[in-house]
């Protein structure tokens, strides 16, 4: 693990380098004939002493957080991985346009060269002007991103929407019509070290909508027990007439940790159990409860992490299922949405199926019926309800984040599911 952080310690500075060189090359450019030199330079020493200060700060964190377990290490690092996203997305955006400029300018060139042709219109000197609205087109483009995921990391993450479902079901007990329940997933507390009054927005919105249940759909951490310290009392504040219920997301696990002991991490799979259990929540780990309104009863199942490769298949279905009877109504909270296509739809009687785990990548665009995020291309059920036969699967986008510690155009989410009677 060690030399895998010290070979990205070499290569993340070289790569930053890279770019900042060609991409400074392509601002001297435009910036060559402005007719305020002073502003000029100064805009290209700040241009450096940006990337001088990041380098060496996320030197720093790396190697002071790397197989550290303290709770601080995901946060720190995500804001590191924010500030990268902010300042190189937009200079690889510019960088991809300016080589497309020199690559154009260098064939006109070439065919100049081989044709001996004359051509007083354009200049025969590399980057010549008449190619200059690529770039400066690609400087607008990049400018809009920067402000774009400025927004996000800023405002995004934490600007909590509701959603609003109601579905029917024929064999919904008489005296569930109504029922309310809320949905709220992957909470990622590492990722939100010493923001718990944030979070304390979205408790506030989930408790007025006075549910009768709340589901939280796994990844509570991003890896360690550790990371929930100072949060037990924010989600014990969260309220339901018939209880809350949890089950655990493949970050809960700590798989994404080298552990050179096994029992270790299993103590710590246990640790974050029990505190959620602190939380008032009821962990279901492969198992069901019941839920009696007026001597009616529904059943709520969960089952641990099942995903496709190269995520593990903790979630045993058949045994979760094992002691409720074919036809009573049933509502699973199963972390993962692959689950469902793979293992419950068309195969069981389940009428609700509840996961989150795609956090809709934290980046799409949501306009009326379109809906687009990149991480369709590996999850094609990436957020919201979907339907076979009188089947329903609901993947709720997160409520925290992880990697980007920001959301554009896919924000945090609050799922209010409404059942009804046919």
């Amino acid at each position: 693990m060690r030399k895998k952080i010290y070979i990205i310690l070499i290569i993340i500075p070289v790569i930053i380098l890279v770019i900042d060189l060609y991409v400074f090359s392509g601002i001297n450019w435009i910036l060559r004939s402005s007719d305020y030199q002073t502003i000029a330079a100064f805009v290209k020493i700040i241009y450096w002493i940006i990337p001088f200060f990041f380098t060496i700060s996320f030197l720093i964190i790396m190697n002071q957080f790397s197989g550290s377990r303290n709770p601080r290490r995901y946060s720190l690092i995500f804001k590191m991985v924010g500030i990268f996203i902010l300042i190189y997305l937009p200079k690889i955006i510019f960088s991809v346009f300016l080589l497309i400029q020199d690559i154009i300018t260098s064939l006109y060139l070439i065919v100049i060269l081989i044709g001996n042709a004359e051509n007083p219109g354009i200049n025969s000197a590399f980057r010549n002007g008449a190619f200059n609205f690529i770039s400066e087109g690609a400087f607008i483009l990049s400018a809009i991103i920067f402000l774009a995921i400025l927004y996000g990391i800023t405002f995004g993450r934490f600007n909590f929407r509701i959603r609003r479902i109601n579905l029917s079901f024929d064999n919904l007990p008489d005296v569930f019509n109504g029922f309310r329940i809320i949905q709220i997933s992957d909470l990622h507390t590492g990722s939100l070290q010493g923001l718990q009054q944030k979070i304390m927005k979205a408790i506030d919105l989930i408790n007025k909508e006075k549910p009768d249940l709340i589901f939280f759909t796994g990844d509570m951490v991003n890896d360690f027990a550790e990371e929930m310290d100072g949060w037990i009392h924010i989600l014990k504040q969260l309220h339901a007439k018939h209880g809350k219920f949890s089950i655990l997301g493949n970050h809960d696990y700590g798989e994404y940790f080298p552990w050179t002991d096994l029992k270790e991490k299993q103590e710590n799979i246990g640790k974050i159990v029990e505190q959620e259990k602190k939380m008032g929540f009821r962990v279901l780990l492969n198992e069901s409860e019941l839920i009696e309104k007026e001597s009616q009863q529904i059943a709520v199942v969960g089952v641990e992490n099942w995903g496709l490769p190269p995520f593990r298949q903790y979630g045993n279905l058949k045994k979760a299922l094992s002691n409720i009877p074919d036809h009573y109504f049933k509502i699973l909270l199963s972390h993962d949405p692959s689950h469902w296509d793979s293992e419950v739809a068309g195969k069981t009687d389940v009428s609700l199926t509840l996961s989150g785990h795609t956090h809709g990548f934290q980046f799409g665009i949501r306009a009326g019926r379109f809906k687009w995020s990149p991480v369709k291309f590996i999850y094609p059920r990436w957020e919201g309800l979907h339907r076979c036969g009188n089947q329903f699967l609901n993947i709720n986008t997160g409520l925290g984040y992880i990697g980007f510690p920001g959301r554009i155009g896919i924000p945090p989410e609050i799922t209010v599911i409404q059942l009804g009677k046919e």
